[in-house]
């Protein structure tokens, strides 16, 4: 009998170790799982990169280059839009137009697209005689496609990343990488150099081209909602972001803009009223 009682104690810290152990054991499981968890957590954040570190600057210079338009360029643009008849409208802008083929065929060179090369050269050679100096757009009719590409969607083509928003002063939105277009086009042969004109009449001419394209972009003013900067910035990344990848940019779920931006054709409907509007934002 006092070894019946005495083996009492003995099985009872047994079951009181075994209890120990168990609950150690769903102690360590719970923390590791927290870890884990919290790693997962830290590793997002690492991978997170900001697309717009100079906010304060951007949105400075937005809401200057905002009071220039509003004070002078965008009266300008309703009185051109009001008065200027639509056929003539349409011949300005396919005149521009065919003079930026000039920049398409160097920058789908540099990117080893020979079709599109062919395609633009095409374009200018026969608009250029046969459109009158590209008032007609006389290849499109014949089905030669615009191949439109500049310098940064160039570097963009070899690698090279966009790096941070950037709002320039008069240009407006742009990225590190896309800003180094502005000089590239300086030196791209424009109206000045095929008509040999004055510098007041080549000024001229640059000014009818940015009073005609703020005028397209008058009645898509409506499609802004919410803060303008943010709704600016944000087409402008992902319009960017889909012309390097020629409408094919890689899917990355974890990648900034995406939330909302999946769908490549919203608002395709306005979109077709005016040619190119998102790449002069």
């Amino acid at each position: 009998m006092k070894r019946k009682y005495a083996l009492k104690p003995l099985i009872a810290g047994f079951i009181f170790a075994g209890l120990v152990g168990c609950s150690a054991k769903v102690v360590n499981e719970d923390t590791a799982g927290l870890e884990a968890e919290q790693t997962v957590i830290e590793s997002e954040q690492e991978t997170y990169v900001d697309p717009d570190p100079w906010e304060r600057f951007n949105r400075s210079m937005y809401a200057f280059n905002s009071g220039l338009d509003k004070a002078i360029l965008k009266p300008v643009a309703i009185g051109y839009k009001n008065v200027t008849p639509t056929p003539v409208q349409k011949g300005v802008s396919n005149f521009f137009s065919n003079l930026g083929e000039v920049g398409n065929i160097f920058n789908n060179l540099l990117q080893g697209k020979i079709d599109a090369t062919a395609s633009s050269s095409w374009r200018f050679i026969i608009n250029s005689t046969a459109g009158w100096f590209g008032i007609f757009d006389v290849a499109s009719e014949m089905g030669l496609k615009k191949q439109k590409e500049d310098f940064g969607e160039t570097l963009g083509y070899w690698g090279i990343s966009s790096g941070p928003y950037l709002v320039l002063p008069l240009f407006g939105p742009s990225t590190l990488r896309d800003s180094t277009d502005v000089p590239v086009g300086f030196y791209t042969p424009g109206a000045k150099a095929f008509f040999n004109l004055h510098w007041d009449e080549a000024l001229a001419v640059s000014g009818l081209d940015l009073v005609e394209t703020r005028a397209s972009l008058l009645s898509l003013e409506s499609l802004i909602i919410g803060d303008e900067y943010e709704f600016v910035r944000d087409v402008y990344l992902q319009n960017r972001q889909n012309a390097v990848y020629d409408g094919n940019p890689p899917v990355d779920d974890d990648a900034w803009g995406d939330d909302g931006w999946e769908d490549d054709d919203w608002g395709d409907e306005e979109l077709d009223a005016e040619d190119d509007w998102v790449e002069d934002l």
